[in-house]
């Protein structure tokens, strides 16, 4: 079987099963160079009880995307470990529960395309035929979107759809890698999100802003809400958009 996708729809039958019986249990965690979107990364340092700050540090490295020009964060590559992803053991993914998107979705792709007339997205999926992965042999009997739904990606898509829509924005507007202090604030706020937080509510970040009471009483007590907010806040420093409150709802 050689590497290759091929388009399937939600009614599809999955033909895959992954788990510790698989010979090739765990391979897919090693020789890795996987991209962190930044609900992975809030997850996974609530997950270890860290701050953002600390697990950026500590498992993470900065790279500049190559066709967005934006900030990118990947797990920091181990060459003394196989470049294993720092979270699996011989048992399986330590942090199973709040593992990156990336890894919910695997064997499939997903790519979305917005309607310009009504703002619906449309999701299309492919499943990845790959060498080193034996759980196709096992032909399983769920759909893909029963699949999906097990592996529930819906609350990781939704933020990730609205990333994907500032780096289309950015790429529009702002051609190029994005640099200096507009770069920093990017990181900031989709990123070191406990940074964010003390840079509003101590150094007054948001103070050329009248945001609501609500608002901030949320995003000081919750990272869903702050990352949320962040992502608003990112698309008015970036391209002079308004401030919507409504995509926090």
């Amino acid at each position: 079987m050689s590497d290759e996708m091929i388009p399937v729809g939600r009614d599809d039958i999955l033909p895959f099963r992954c788990g510790p019986d698989n010979e090739c249990f765990n391979e897919c965690c090693r020789d890795l160079n996987q991209f962190l979107t930044p609900y992975d990364i809030m997850r996974l340092k609530q997950h270890l009880g860290l701050r953002s700050a600390e697990f950026l540090k500590t498992y993470t490295a900065l790279h500049t995307g190559p066709e967005s020009g934006l900030p990118v964060v990947t797990f920091k590559p181990n060459p003394d470990q196989g470049y294993a992803c720092p979270f699996v053991s011989s048992e399986g993914c330590t942090v199973y529960e709040n593992r990156p998107a990336s890894c919910r979705m695997y064997p499939l792709a997903r790519a979305v395309a917005r309607s310009r007339e009504t703002g619906e997205l449309t999701e299309y999926f492919a499943l990845i035929e790959e060498d080193h992965c034996k759980g196709f042999s096992d032909q399983g009997g769920q759909t893909v979107g029963s699949w999906l739904e097990g592996q529930e990606v819906d609350a990781y898509n939704r933020v990730n759809d609205r990333l994907m829509e500032i780096i289309s924005l950015k790429n529009s507007v702002r051609p190029g890698r994005l640099e200096g202090a507009l770069a920093d604030k990017f990181y900031l706020a989709l990123y070191d999100l406990d940074t964010f937080r003390a840079e509003i509510f101590e150094n007054q970040l948001l103070e050329d802003l009248d945001v609501p009471a609500d608002i901030l009483d949320r995003i000081r007590a919750d990272d869903a809400s702050l990352l949320s907010f962040g992502l608003i806040w990112v698309r008015h420093v970036l391209f002079g958009r308004e401030m919507d409150y409504t995509e926090m709802a």
